[in-house]
């Protein structure tokens, strides 16, 4: 799964318009035109399509939790570590913290999509990579989940 397809499933999903994309770009210090937002959404084989890199979802995903839950008070001293990498683990952690969603919902949303997993099972997908009981979010998951989030928002 690519990350074009992650951010096409994702607008889809929580039916956002261009324009809302945009500003959500904004949110999280990345200005996109028009024109580039339109190549990120078009399919590999469209003309004009623009491959979305790690650096682009990441940003859209944090403009997400801002859109979606407003800026947090940084405290003095503490400061944002930025993600070393985008992983589908990150994407999952980063899709709970801006939907606001509890163990609950998201099994609830796994369930829509013919996902059956226990509690146990969900928490380990947001352990600490390096923690004993922590686990790879494979891309069928991802896929799936964003699967249960469309049939969720928009039905």
């Amino acid at each position: 799964m690519t990350n074009n397809d992650i951010l096409r499933q994702l607008r889809y999903a929580l039916n956002i318009n261009d324009s809302t994309m945009v500003e959500i770009f904004k949110l999280a210090d990345h200005d996109i035109k028009q024109s580039d937002l339109t190549g990120l959404l078009k399919k590999e084989d469209e003309e004009g399509f623009v491959n979305c890199s790690d650096d682009v979802l990441g940003h859209f995903l944090d403009g997400l939790i801002l859109h979606k839950r407003g800026r947090k008070e940084i405290k003095p001293g503490e400061t944002r570590k930025p993600d070393s990498r985008l992983t589908n683990n990150t994407i999952l952690k980063k899709l709970r913290i801006a939907l606001e969603l509890k163990e609950d919902n998201m099994l609830g949303i796994l369930k829509l999509a013919d996902v059956d997993i226990s509690k146990s099972e969900l928490t380990a997908l947001f352990r600490k990579e390096g923690h004993k009981n922590y686990k790879e979010c494979g891309e069928q998951f991802l896929r799936k989940f964003l699967k249960g989030l469309s049939i969720r928002y928009r039905t």
